[in-house]
């Protein structure tokens, strides 16, 4: 890929930053797939001391850049799901940040990594946790921030839902018909994709709901503020009531 600004792709629309409390911000965003398809995306902010860690990080315009900077120093970007990642080499080259992601992420192979994600190696801020998926086909994590009661951040396999605000036409009339619902729920074509034949990546799930959290962010979709570890624990039921499906 060419380090040329004009190569990388264009901000695409997103709200401003809105604080959470604790040092911890998100933006809610969009991605574009196609001409008519187009669905929410998150990016989560994390500030210890004068760096900011950007988790699931998307390229803001210029407003959002100016408001992103007033908050510190971005030291650190964090790759949680191997689907996403379209933005990294450009807030990179923007902030001459380290770069981190697990081994063979390469849905998005730039920029390389500065460091791999891996459980009980060291993380980009203290007070954090990580959670490696061992049972998927491709790299997921998820990553708890210990602070308040807990908040954990997901890419794809756990998505809360709200509404369909920042979603296309399309995709709001086809989210219900790909299993999608206004709730906590694990990822339909996450799982779909994940799942390796013969198998079930539910104890995956089983040892994320051992974790101590009250609120959860994901890639999509709205934060959930309360009751998450709860409803997370009902999302899993849902998704593998049919014991005999290979999910």
């Amino acid at each position: 890929m060419s380090n040329h600004p004009q190569d990388f792709l264009p901000a695409q629309a997103h709200d401003a930053i809105e604080a959470l409390g604790d040092d911890v911000w998100w933006v809610p965003g969009t991605m574009r797939m196609n001409k008519l398809m187009g669905v929410s995306r998150n990016m989560v902010i994390v500030r210890s001391g004068d760096e900011l860690t950007l988790l699931n990080p998307i390229r803001l315009d210029a407003a959002g850049e100016q408001q992103l900077e007033q908050l510190g120093r971005v030291r650190h970007l964090v790759r949680l799901g191997c689907f996403h990642g379209c933005d990294d080499a450009y807030l990179k080259q923007r902030y001459g940040a380290e770069f981190w992601c697990q081994a063979d992420s390469r849905t998005y192979p730039e920029p390389p990594s500065d460091h791999v994600l891996a459980e009980d190696w060291p993380l980009p801020f203290p007070d954090a946790q990580l959670l490696v998926f061992r049972e998927v086909k491709r790299p997921e994590c998820a990553l708890l921030i210990r602070r308040g009661d807990g908040i954990l951040v997901t890419c794809d396999s756990l998505q809360h839902y709200t509404n369909w605000q920042r979603h296309s036409l399309i995709a709001r009339l086809a989210m219900p018909l790909m299993g999608f619902s206004r709730r906590l729920l694990v990822g339909p074509l996450w799982l779909k994709f994940q799942t390796p034949a013969d198998s079930s990546v539910r104890p995956d799930f089983e040892r994320l709901l051992k974790l101590d959290f009250d609120a959860l962010i994901s890639a999509h979709g709205a934060p959930l503020m309360q009751d998450a570890k709860n409803q997370a624990r009902g999302a899993v039921e849902r998704a593998f009531a049919d014991k005999g499906a290979n999910r």
